[in-house]
């Protein structure tokens, strides 16, 4: 039975009738997978907890409804289609039926190496079909994964092993990144000398890296599932099991451990893939994230595998060894669905249109973007050049929280606005409040975007500390799950993401999203790039700072910052003119693209005595950079 939404009229009647009645609209939506045990009870909510238990009692386990449910009408259909980070390397693509195998095989090898259910086992690898191997036989032995994104230092990954008290890391002897080639193993062996709950460590061998291997811990890949048979039972797992932790950097202290459980996440992630990409069966999909984030559970593992989907995955970067490379991999494999981040279409866009020229990009059906809100420029990039004018763009609005998607245009159905993410998904009830919690209704309104009301695949808890769990979402406007992000609801209902809450700034009286003067200064034609932030003013009360990389050839840094103030004043008054603009070589940003602006705030208000968590940054030597450009204007 299909659970996909095929018009607006359609999308309007599904949406109220999730509203209405929503246990027995996501009653009807979970019929569709293979339970163990069904429920006792769709839904338990108990909002000062806060608790929330979805298909309460059921007895499921999510591979067996991404195989057995799928492999007798496509066994040998492609799962995944892998693309190594050298196109002169040769592809993989493995079927169902041998991922099946290869998940079974690799379940028995750590079920002898010790693991078992409950168990946390943390997965610091390249984008390689092992990793994904790696997610589904912990889900299938009803094991907890935590994926650690395999760029992080060894602090961060120790930090992360000793808060979920990890038994076994799985990790590589290296990763091809680019032209580089990173150590992996070695960050692990560094790791590991600072916590002392891991039993065994299991080495996928990748790049022939020369590694220490610590008798009776580390193990490779290859010889632990030599003599293992490709049979398993799925263990029976309870709805509301772990299923993986994942962490998110934390504003200050440890980073969080965002706890996702079995049967609401595995009903969710399923039916918005679906719908907001558009799936058919036979259409190749490709998420360009790294499994380190949500964005890759969700979307490249867990939503198209429960689909029967083919699901592309990449080692590599967009620029290597040519800035087409995006663009060749969507014509080799005729990519019908393309999902990316912002922060990789500006990247592109930056070296303009010569890179696409050679590629036809005739196959892709639907283009989307994810991890911030796009800015109108390149939307508008992205829309034309890549989409051919031709293509639905699904601007979607998620976090590692919600667990899926949760505002965005369904492909094709919802009619597109640049920048907006448009209406919720069916099951989803966002609303904006103002600052004491008191909701803004009809349209035209500006405030905080919260839900109302629980969705299946929802967090649980912090990992080991509920009482951060309800302080950080549910303190803020009790009862309500609090986003953190402020939103616009223009004329049409369509909801505007404008960037964390305390990326509005209030100047003068006049609230204004960060995105909005960002916008405005990307208009500049020598601006790449630029972050704002709000700084305390002593009349105005918050003033705009601005931190720009430029192309400066030819041109005073004073002429041209000039000019940028002008070009705001212009496009969107006087009021959102920035106060100070520091050009800047780079950003610092976190390694999923995002820019970590509490640093950049801090650095406005001149108060640099605590940076907090930058485990998370691809780029920390960029920050005394900033801090001295800072001191010198």
């Amino acid at each position: 039975m299909s659970n996909k939404i095929q018009s607006l009229s359609g999308y309007i009647h599904e949406y109220q009738k999730s509203v209405n009645e929503p246990e027995k609209f996501w009653a009807r939506i979970a019929e569709s997978f293979h339970w163990q045990k069904p429920w006792d009870n769709v839904l338990s909510w108990d909002k000062e907890g806060p608790h929330v238990k979805w298909f309460e009692n059921a007895k499921l386990n999510i591979t067996e409804n991404i195989f057995e449910r799928h492999l007798f009408t496509h066994g040998d259909k492609a799962a995944i289609i892998w693309e190594p980070n050298d196109p002169s390397e040769a592809n993989r693509i493995i079927s169902y039926r041998e991922l099946f195998e290869l998940t079974c095989q690799f379940s028995n090898a750590m079920q002898a190496q010790g693991v078992q259910k409950g168990d946390r086992v943390i997965i610091y690898m390249p984008m390689i079909p092992e990793a994904a191997v790696a997610m589904l036989a912990c889900a299938r032995i009803g094991a907890v994964h935590s994926v650690v994104f395999a760029g992080f230092s060894s602090s961060a990954l120790a930090d992360r092993i000793i808060d979920c008290e990890a038994k076994m890391v799985l990790t590589s002897d290296g990763n091809f990144r680019g032209a580089k080639n990173i150590p992996v193993k070695a960050v692990v062996d560094e790791a590991l000398e600072k916590t002392s709950t891991v039993e065994r460590v299991i080495v996928c061998k990748r790049t022939d890296a020369e590694v220490t291997m610590t008798p009776d811990r580390d193990f490779w890949w290859h010889d632990v599932i030599k003599e293992e048979s490709a049979i398993h039972a799925a263990e029976s797992l309870d709805a509301e099991d772990l299923l993986f932790i994942l962490y998110t950097s934390g504003s200050t202290g440890k980073p969080k451990g965002v706890v996702h459980s079995t049967a609401g996440y595995l009903v969710y992630t399923q039916y918005s893939f679906e719908n907001v990409f558009q799936y058919n069966q036979n259409d190749v999909y490709w998420c360009t994230a790294d499994i380190g984030w949500i964005t890759g559970h969700s979307y490249i593992i867990y939503g198209p595998l429960l689909s029967g989907a083919t699901t592309l995955m990449f080692e590599g970067v967009p620029t290597y060894p040519h800035p087409g490379r995006f663009w060749e991999i969507v014509d080799k494999y005729r990519v019908n669905q393309f999902y990316t981040s912002p922060t990789a279409i500006r990247a592109l866009q930056a070296k303009g249109l010569e890179p696409i020229a050679p590629f036809k990009l005739d196959s892709l059906k639907v283009i989307g973007s994810v991890g911030e809100p796009i800015n109108e420029e390149a939307w508008h990039w992205y829309h034309d050049h890549i989409g051919k004018g031709n293509c639905p763009l699904v601007d979607t609005w998620w976090q590692t929280e919600t667990g899926g998607i949760m505002i965005s245009p369904l492909a094709g159905i919802t009619p597109n606005k640049p920048a907006h993410a448009s209406l919720p998904l069916p099951g989803i009830q966002p609303i904006i409040v103002d600052a004491e919690g008191n909701e803004l209704k009809g349209n035209n309104v500006e405030g905080n975007l919260c839900i109302k009301f629980p969705w299946p695949s929802m967090l649980r808890t912090t990992y080991g500390d509920h009482k951060r769990f309800k302080e950080t979402y549910f303190s803020a406007y009790p009862g309500m799950y609090f986003t953190g992000d402020g939103a616009k609801r223009d004329h049409d209902g369509y909801i505007r993401i404008l960037g964390r809450v305390d990326d509005v700034i209030n100047v003068s009286g006049h609230r204004m999203g960060t995105a909005e003067v960002e916008n405005a200064i990307n208009e500049h034609p020598r601006v790449v790039e630029a972050a704002v932030v709000g700084f305390p003013h002593d009349i105005k009360g918050q003033g705009i700072y601005a931190y720009v990389i430029c192309d400066e050839e030819g041109i005073t840094q004073e002429v041209l910052i000039d000019e940028i103030k002008n070009t705001v004043r212009k496009i969107i008054g006087p009021i959102a003119k920035p106060d100070e603009i520091q050009v800047v070589s780079g950003l610092p940003k976190t390694r999923s693209g995002k820019i970590m602006r509490r640093i950049l705030r801090k650095v406005a208000s001149k108060d640099i005595s605590n940076l907090g968590d930058t485990s998370t940054l691809l780029n920390p030597e960029i920050i005394d950079e900033i801090i001295r450009g800072a001191q010198v204007s």
